[in-house]
C-alpha cells in the first residue's frame, strides 16, 4: 500500500534531498584530509578529482532511458543506496586506484539518484499543482552547509576521515530507507511504449543553453571564489573563504523563496533576473575588490544562480512528449558542461590575462543567461 498524502510525501523526498547533499558535502569536506593521506599534489589531486564528474557525466544517458522503463522509485532506491555506501567505499580507500574507483561510483551514482529524486519531486509539484521544486533544491544546500560545519569540526576533533565518513554513510543510508516507502510509485507522464530517445525541441535545447549558463557560474564560484579573494583582493586568511560562504548561504535561503516567487511573478521573470543578478554580482566583485563589496557581490551571484536549475528541472519536467527522466537528463547534460567548463574556463583565462577578465567573462554568461530567458514560455 503506497497510500501517503502528498504532504507526506515532500517531507520524506525533502529529507532525501537533503541527506544527498550531506553525502557529498562531507566527502568534500574530507578533500584536503585525503589529500594529506594520500601524499597527493595539487596536479595529482586534480586529475584522480576528474574521476567523480566523469562517472556521473557517463552515466546521464542511460540514467533518463531506465527511469522511462522502470521509473524513478527504482532507480531512487538503488542509488541512493549506493551512493551513501560508495562514501564510506571514499574513507577507505588506501591508493590512489581505490580513490579514483570509489569517486567514479561516487559520481555515477549521485547522477543517477540526482536524475530520478528530481523526477519524483517533480511527480509531488504536479500533486501541488504549483511550483514546489526550488524547496527541494534548497535542502540540498542547506546539507551543504550542515555537511562542511560537520566536517570542520570533526576533523578539529581529530577523528580520520574513514570514521567520520562511515558515519555519515552509515546515518544516510538509514534515512535513505525510512524515506523509500514514501516514493511515487509512477512518474508523471510515464509511457514506457512511448519512444525514449526523442530529438529534444528549440524549447528544451533552450532550458539547456540557460542551465548551462547558471551552471557554469555557480561552477566557477565554487572553485574559484577563494582564490579570488586570496589573490586578488589579497585579504586576511581568515577571511579567504568569506565570499564563498555567503554565496552559498544566499543561495540556499533564496531557494526557500524562490516557489513563491515563481508562483507569483511567473518563471521568464525568475529567470531574467536571476541572470541580471549574476552579472551584477561579478561585476561588482570586480569593480570594487575589495572585502565588504565583494562580499555584497557573492551575495548577489548567489541569489542569481540559485533559481536556475531548480526552475529549468521543473519545466523539463512538464514537456509534454518526453518522460520527465528523459527530459531532466537531456537539460542536465548540458548544465552539467556548463559545470564542468565554468572553472576550467577561468582557470585558462586567468592564466592568460587575470581573474578579473574572467569574472567578467562570467558576467557576460549572466547577461546571456537573462537574455535566453525572456524566450522562455510561461506555460512551460
Amino acid at each position: 500500500m503506497n497510500e501517503h498524502s502528498p504532504r507526506a510525501r515532500r517531507m520524506r523526498i525533502s529529507a532525501m534531498f537533503f541527506f544527498y547533499g550531506l553525502s557529498y558535502a562531507s566527502w568534500a569536506s574530507r578533500i584536503p584530509s585525503i589529500q594529506q593521506s594520500l601524499h597527493l599534489s595539487e596536479a595529482g589531486l586534480g586529475a584522480v578529482l576528474f574521476a567523480m564528474p566523469a562517472g556521473s557525466f557517463i552515466t546521464v544517458p542511460f540514467t533518463g532511458f531506465i527511469i522511462a522503463k522502470k521509473g524513478s522509485r527504482a532507480v531512487v532506491t538503488a542509488s541512493s543506496l549506493l551512493y551513501s555506501a560508495t562514501l564510506a567505499a571514499i574513507g577507505f580507500s588506501h591508493s590512489v586506484l581505490q580513490l579514483a574507483v570509489a569517486l567514479f561510483l561516487f559520481g555515477s551514482f549521485g547522477n543517477m539518484l540526482n536524475i530520478s529524486v528530481n523526477t519524483q519531486a517533480i511527480g509531488v509539484e504536479a500533486q501541488y499543482k504549483r511550483r514546489i521544486l526550488s524547496s527541494f533544491h534548497a535542502m540540498w544546500s542547506t546539507a551543504g552547509i550542515a555537511g562542511a560545519a560537520i566536517g570542520t569540526f570533526v576533523m578539529g576533533k581529530g577523528i580520520s576521515t574513514q570514521t567520520h565518513l562511515l558515519c555519515i554513510s552509515v546515518a544516510v543510508f538509514i534515512a535513505m530507507l525510512v524515506c523509500i516507502p514514501y516514493l511515487l510509485q509512477e512518474d508523471i507522464n510515464a509511457d514506457k511504449k512511448r519512444k525514449v530517445f526523442v530529438l529534444p525541441g528549440k524549447g528544451m535545447i533552450l532550458l539547456g543553453v540557460i542551465a548551462f549558463c547558471s551552471m557554469m557560474c555557480q561552477g566557477a564560484m565554487f572553485d574559484w571564489s577563494g582564490v579570488y579573494f586570496k589573490k586578488v583582493m589579497a585579504v586576511n586568511p581568515g577571511w579567504i573563504g568569506a565570499g564563498y560562504t555567503a554565496f552559498t548561504i544566499s543561495m540556499a535561503l533564496i531557494r526557500f523563496v524562490t516557489d513563491k516567487i515563481t508562483n507569483v511573478t511567473g518563471i521568464k521573470t525568475v529567470l531574467f533576473y536571476s541572470g541580471i543578478f549574476t552579472a551584477a554580482g561579478l561585476i561588482l566583485c570586480v569593480c570594487l575588490p575589495y572585502l565588504t563589496p565583494a562580499i555584497i557581490g557573492c551575495v548577489l551571484v548567489g541569489i542569481g544562480v540559485s533559481p536556475g536549475v531548480p526552475l529549468v528541472f521543473s519545466a523539463a519536467g512538464k514537456t509534454k512528449g518526453m518522460s520527465p527522466g528523459v527530459a531532466i537528463a537531456a537539460v542536465s547534460t548540458l548544465g552539467f558542461i556548463g559545470l564542468l567548463i565554468g572553472p576550467v574556463l577561468i582557470g585558462f583565462v586567468a592564466g592568460a590575462t587575470s581573474l578579473k577578465i574572467s569574472f567578467i567573462i562570467l558576467a557576460a554568461v549572466g547577461l546571456v543567461f537573462a537574455g535566453l530567458s525572456l524566450a522562455v514560455k510561461e506555460e512551460a
